[in-house]
């Protein structure tokens, strides 16, 4: 395929702008999927992302087209190929679409013409122009009723310091102005260029997947020469040579083809089972090529962390090899074994963000069947202890105690809210139970206010996102971005269950919160607790005492109770031997937590 008829785009948005629907369109109109065969979210192959309504991988598609108009290069008529990389929209699962945008040359900026420019849309397009891409932007969901299309417009070309001429109108659900953009997106992105150095075949890997029947499939962007089937190839960061198998595109299931050339986007089966040689951001290219690796992607660097455990220890092979298969689906998730005297062996997993930690445990559950308990998040702290000796903790279990400790920092996020007016005193309280900074609100378009803030990042895990679209009615919108440490006043909070420390349970919280957490937690397990033979309790500790405790009462048995009859002093023996025994229980017996206790104390909203 010539290159000048090769279009590369992608299309990004905030979270349900309709990006995906819009995608349907496309297919449809350059007949990619037949009618017949069309659904809804067609490139959401994922159950989850199809349950939710929201894309979590990106999703390459190879489509054909016949322009109505003419470029510089070809007349109206000529016929196209033009890639499209659908995007996730979450702020979590950003690191995504960093790696689509290195794919390819342009991307429309979609924007809903219902809700008008969000948090997120100033995230994507900054990533965006950061990657020098072509912006095309675009307003959808037009032919809604509650649509301002004009104003919307009108947000759009001010943000981008365009004409709002510029800017297409579309309806994903309806199909108008869809051919439009098409046309556009051929007119105004720019074909691929082959870089001078070479004419051997390399290609950038920005995605891969696993077949059990193949091995690693990587996804890659040709950015010289071609390779056919059963070439000999190498990745050039991990050394490793293999043969292609097979070479395809994305139509949008895995088609094979003969070649793949020049600034062509498709896949390369290539036979490796192994794990760990195969990385987002590696170079595959020729074995006779002898040219560094291309420049890849920035390794994604996790913010939450949380511990996974089997309910049955019987399932830790099971979950090591989930882990693995996952891992090479989703990159942007990190894992290492650890183990917990209470819990058993399990594996310290780090994520993006907290949806993002949600979306691969319930992958690990349906996917892989597999029953996980999961600890509380947590985040990565510096800690300078009275020794001199500076050291990082990512788990709770591991702070040392306060009178160790010189100073603490930890992360911090600058986050940006868009609100209408009507939300703003609700959520300033919000923010300040969050211990945010606001630093600077402004009027952004047209009965709106953008606030911008520095927050923890540990008070994101504390409910915020539901918090702030509880009280926005889910009008306000977020994005955020992790940019340096600051001093942190928290303290470890221990949970004890008769007087023996219980490590799954503790956690790192805010100071000034302690007591209230403490009470929380101490109410919620006494709740779920068993009750022994014997009255033991609950209790929270920080600042080296305790701060919250609750009393489960023994269980009422009388020794005595089976007897009738005879002398009244047999019982009263029979009663203080008891007595006795329930005395010593509770100076020497111990509490045998069950699994399904961790698992409600573990899993959000029991």
């Amino acid at each position: 395929m010539d290159p000048k008829y090769i279009r590369n785009f992608s299309i990004i948005a905030h979270i349900d702008h309709g990006k995906s629907t819009l995608a349907d369109r496309l297919l449809e109109l350059t007949g990619t999927i037949e009618k017949r065969k069309m659904q809804e979210q067609v490139l959401d192959s994922m159950e989850l992302e199809r349950e939710r309504g929201i894309t979590i991988k990106m999703q390459p598609v190879r489509m054909k087209y016949k322009a109505a108009v003419a470029t510089s290069t070809a007349p109206a008529g000529q016929e196209y190929v033009l890639n499209l990389i659908d995007t996730p929209g979450h702020i979590d699962f950003s690191y995504e679409v960093s790696r689509a945008l290195k794919a390819v040359e342009g991307s429309i900026l979609l924007v809903d013409a219902t809700q008008g420019v969000q948090a997120q849309t100033l995230t994507t397009l900054n990533m965006a122009r950061e990657a020098g891409l072509v912006i095309i932007p675009t307003v959808s969901k037009i032919d809604s009723p509650l649509a301002r299309t004009e104003e919307v417009i009108m947000e759009v070309s001010q943000l981008l310091g365009c004409s709002p001429d510029d800017v297409i109108k579309v309806s994903g659900k309806t199909g108008e102005g869809v051919e439009h953009l098409l046309n556009e997106v051929i007119r105004r992105v720019p074909p691929p260029h082959a870089s001078n150095e070479t004419d051997r075949f390399r290609s950038l890997i920005f995605d891969f997947q696993y077949s059990n029947h193949t091995g690693v499939i990587v996804y890659v962007r040709v950015v010289n020469g071609s390779v056919k089937r059963h070439e000999k190839l190498v990745f050039k960061i991990a050394n490793k040579e293999f043969e292609a198998i097979e070479v395809g595109i994305f139509k949008p299931d895995n088609t094979p083809v003969e070649s793949l050339g020049m600034g062509e986007i498709g896949y390369i089966v290539t036979g490796i089972k192994e794990p760990g040689v195969a990385s987002v951001g590696d170079t595959v290219a020729s074995v006779k090529d002898t040219l560094p690796a291309l420049p890849g992607y920035m390794s994604p660097r996790p913010v939450v962390w949380a511990s996974l455990y089997p309910e049955s220890q019987d399932d830790l092979p099971l979950l090591r090899q989930a882990l693995g298969r996952l891992k090479l689906s989703d990159s942007s998730f990190t894992y290492e074994e650890e183990a917990s005297g209470t819990l058993g062996k399990g594996y310290r997993c780090g994520f993006l963000g907290m949806l993002h930690m949600e979306i691969v445990t319930e992958r690990l559950r349906r996917e892989f069947d597999l029953e996980l308990i999961i600890t509380q998040p947590s985040i990565i702290y510096t800690i300078e202890l009275k020794t001199g000796k500076t050291v990082t903790v990512y788990s709770p279990a591991l702070f040392p105690d306060d009178n160790d400790i010189k100073s603490v920092s930890e992360p911090i996020v600058t986050m940006k809210i868009i609100t209408p007016p009507a939300y703003l005193s609700g959520l300033m309280k919000a923010l300040y139970d969050h211990e945010a900074e606001v630093t600077a609100t402004e009027n952004f378009g047209d009965n709106r206010t953008m606030i911008t803030m520095v927050m923890p990042l540990r008070e994101l895990m504390r409910n915020f996102f539901d918090e702030v679209k509880s009280i926005s009615s889910g009008y306000a919108s977020i994005s955020y971005d992790i940019t340096a440490n600051r001093p942190a006043d928290v303290v470890r909070m221990d949970v004890m269950v008769a007087d023996e420390p219980v490590v799954a349970f503790t956690r790192v919280v805010s100071r000034r919160r302690a007591e209230e957490e403490a009470i929380a937690m101490v109410k919620k397990l006494y709740e779920v607790m068993p009750r022994e033979l014997f009255t033991y309790k609950v209790q929270a500790k920080a600042f080296g005492r305790i701060i919250s405790s609750e009393t489960v009462s023994g269980k009422k048995k009388d020794a005595a109770g089976t007897l009738s009859g005879g002398d009244i002093t047999r019982k009263m023996k029979l009663r203080e031997k008891q007595k006795e025994g329930r005395k010593r229980l509770k100076e020497h017996g111990t509490v045998n937590i069950p699994q399904e206790v961790f698992v409600k104390m573990m899993r959000a909203g029991e």
